[in-house]
């Protein structure tokens, strides 16, 4: 079977990438055997909430009190064997997210337009992530770095693609008049 993106043909502005096939493995474990997991992908789950993990390339995402999402490559059969004497489970949930990395210096300004939350850096800085909403769909935001540029991902249902990048790109207009 060929896979196929959601955002085959759309267009992208300036600084705005799809991550295509990026894995996502949903992770429930109660929080006291969260270390569970990491000698399994060398980084250990987040236990204070909208935090994440690790890097740009394998990273965990608080989602909730016992609920993280895992991007990047990881072995869902070593994950689910670690979890299992704890009572924890592994679900790969890559299919049911697309990935968009925004980069510039005025993203944040650009994000701001349609999340009602603070992305202020004093409170949403590198290494922040939330669920909310953008322009009425609901998305994952993760604030990436600062440095070399600044750095964002929004992971949302595929099925909000082509609105989520439309938007994007019609806010990105908005903030160059």
């Amino acid at each position: 079977m060929i896979r196929r993106s959601p955002l085959d043909g759309v267009p992208m502005v300036d600084g705005l990438r799809e991550l295509r096939f990026v894995p996502h493995f949903a992770v429930r474990v109660a929080p006291a055997h969260a270390a569970a997991v990491a000698p399994v992908i060398d980084l250990s789950l987040p236990l204070e909430p909208n935090h994440v993990g690790g890097d740009d390339q394998l990273a965990a995402l608080w989602l909730g009190p016992d609920e993280w999402l895992v991007v990047g490559p990881a072995d869902e059969t070593e994950l689910r064997d670690a979890l299992a004497p704890v009572g924890g489970s592994v679900l790969d949930v890559a299919a049911n997210r697309t990935t968009l990395e925004l980069r510039g210096p005025r993203v944040r300004e650009l994000l701001e337009f349609g999340c009602p939350i603070d992305l202020h850096p004093s409170v949403f800085g590198p290494g922040h992530c939330a669920q909310t909403l953008l322009a009425r769909a609901n998305v994952l935001i993760w604030h990436v770095a600062v440095e070399p540029e600044d750095t964002w991902r929004l992971l949302f249902r595929p099925s909000f693609a082509a609105y989520v990048a439309a938007w994007l790109a019609d806010a990105a207009d908005g903030l160059s008049d």
